[in-house]
Parts: structure tokens; sequence; C-alpha cells
């Protein structure tokens, strides 16, 4: 089960960039639709200006009578560019349908990855960081699908989303990997379940609410007339104000959710080790998270806060939670090092 389990997420791995690549696909050619709504106007304008003696209201009607199935070469040209335009916007479609197809299909390997890994492991499997980020990853891609079908005209979100799939799944893979082994003697208890599994929710969720977070910054930034980069990469994302109000309804949701894992793990911690509270490095970082995050939503339930500086604490937020899952078990010594590494 374990080398099934490796396999798997390897495969998935490989799922979610194919997919990646078709939602750059999508966004490449994301802008055909536009072109066919623009091109019969500037044909029509250049028929009605062309030389022959041909008032502009004639050079309108003769456009027009071309693209109903005319003769007239002008119309001849009005009707070309509009249909390559379509192909275009078509074959962009497709592309974009397609790669949702694989990312559903990256998330049942990645599902399946973590039951194996689980079932060999005869436990939950989050008992290290290659479990943790597994886990993590795979909420986060399992709240996009659940976003998707709701908001589907978000679907151009999904190339940053599976470009982090990729990122945090491969390194997984290639850096956090751990054999199976097993709990240490801490984390036999149903608290196990309880804290962690929440713990992992709250952090999909917030992995997933960074990405329209840094979306509407670039996206705020090209309506507000910025050229620049990273801005221009915002060019074909939907408008600001949706992937804001996005940003808000997913942290809004991750929030309490939040807030009882870090009273289930006092909790925990009075019954392992006598105390609720010890200012562990892993705990002092959980709290920082909290802090920031509650600030995140009161400056964005605040009117005299300006939307863009409130996100910008949203980003700081998961900044945070990445010390908090990486740094400490890097860096520091605790009660909460399970990293495995």
């Amino acid at each position: 089960m374990s080398a099934l389990s490796d396999q798997v997420v390897s495969i998935a791995t490989l799922v979610y960039l194919l997919a990646m690549i078709s939602h750059a696909v999508e966004y490449a050619l994301g802008n055909g639709r536009a072109r066919a709504v623009a091109a019969p106007t500037r044909e029509l304008v250049g028929a009605a200006a062309a030389p022959g003696g041909v008032s502009a209201g004639g050079g309108l009607a003769a456009g027009s009578g071309a693209l109903a199935g005319g003769g007239a070469a002008g119309g001849g040209a009005a009707i070309a560019v509009p249909d390559r335009a379509e192909r275009i916007a078509r074959r962009a479609g497709l592309a974009g349908r397609v790669a949702v197809g694989l990312t559903v299909l990256g998330a049942a390997l990645h599902l399946a990855g973590l039951v194996t890994r689980g079932l060999a492991a005869d436990r939950m499997p989050w008992g290290n960081m290659y479990e943790f980020v597994l886990t993590v990853s795979f909420i986060g891609v399992a709240a996009w699908l659940v976003v998707l079908v709701k908001w589907p005209f978000l679907r151009r979100l999904g190339l940053f989303l599976t470009l982090v799939m990729v990122l945090l799944v491969a390194t997984a893979e290639l850096v956090l990997y751990t054999p199976i082994v097993p709990l240490v003697p801490a984390l036999n208890s149903y608290w196990f379940i309880v804290h962690v599994s929440t713990i992992v929710f709250a952090s999909g969720l917030f992995l997933l609410g960074v990405i329209p977070a840094a979306a509407y910054l670039m996206r705020a930034g090209y309506e507000s007339g910025k050229r620049s980069f990273p801005y221009t990469l915002a060019k074909r994302l939907p408008a600001a104000a949706g992937l804001e109000r996005l940003t808000f309804v997913l942290h809004a949701f991750s929030f309490p959710i939040f807030t009882f894992a870090v009273i289930a793990g006092a909790i925990w911690a009075e019954a392992a080790w006598g105390r609720p509270w010890g200012w562990d490095p892993k705990e002092t970082w959980a709290f920082i998270s909290w802090v920031v995050y509650a600030g995140y939503l009161h400056a964005r339930a605040t009117p005299s806060v300006k939307r863009n500086v409130a996100t910008w604490l949203a980003i700081l937020g998961f900044l945070t939670v990445l010390m908090n899952l990486f740094g400490v078990n890097i860096f520091f010594e605790g009660l909460h090092s399970y990293g495995g590494l």
C-alpha cells in the first residue's frame, strides 16, 4: 500500500501539471471572444470609409449585407476575422474544460494516495510534514472544485491553483517524503483526529484563499491603469471586486474552524503535557496566524480601511501559516517537532 500511495501521488503531480498547461492555453487564447465582437465593427468602419464613391450609410448597408451572406468583397473580409476569432474562443473554452477535467482527475488520484497511505500506516495520514502537506493541498484543490461549481466564471484562476498544487505536491515528494512510521506516543489520542483534522481543513482553505487575494491585488492594479509586471498577468482575470469577495468568503468561513483547532490543541496539550499553553514555537506561530487573520477580518469589516490593505493582511496571514508548517518544523525544536525530516 505504501508503494502504491507513492506511485499514485506521483501520477497526481503529473496530472496537475497537465491541468496547469491546459489552463495556460486557455489563458493565452482567452481573448478570442473579445476579438470576435470587435472585429466586425472594425471591418464595417473600414468598408464605410473605403474609396469608390460609396457613402457611409451605403458602405454600412453593404457590409451588413455581406455579413448576412452577400458577395461584396468588403463583406468577405468582415466575416473572415470573426470566424477565426470564434475558432480561437472555442479552442480556449475546450482547453479550459480539459483543464478542469484534469484537475478533477488529479484530485481523485491525490485522494487515493492519501487513503492508501492511511491504510498502509493504519492511522490517519497526518503524522509528519509529508502527509500534512499532501492533506492540506488536497483540501485546497477540493475546495477549489466546489468554488468552481458555484462560480464557473472564476475558471481562469485555475492556472494559479494548479501551479500551487504542482509546487506543493512535488515539494512533498522530493523534499519532505518520509517512510511510514508509527505515531509518537503523544499523538496517540482521539484529539489527534479532532485537532489535526480541523487545522488541516482550515489551512487548506487558507491556501485556496491566498490565490484570489494575490489575484485581486494584481487585477485591481491593472484596472487602475498599471501596465507593468505583475499587473499585466491579471489582464484576463475576473473583475477585481469578485476576486476580493471570494477572498473574504473563504477566510470568513475558515477562520472559525481555525479558532476551534487552536482551542482543541490547547485542550489536548492540557491532557498530554499538563498545561494548555506553553509558548512552544508551533503554538506561538499558530497564535500569530490567528491574530493576523483576525486583523484581516476586522480590517475587511472597517469601511475606512482600503480593500487592498486588508487583502495584504490575508497574504501575510498565509505567510505565517507557511512559517508554522515549514519554518517551525525545520528550524526549531519543540514539543510539536513531528516533521519527520
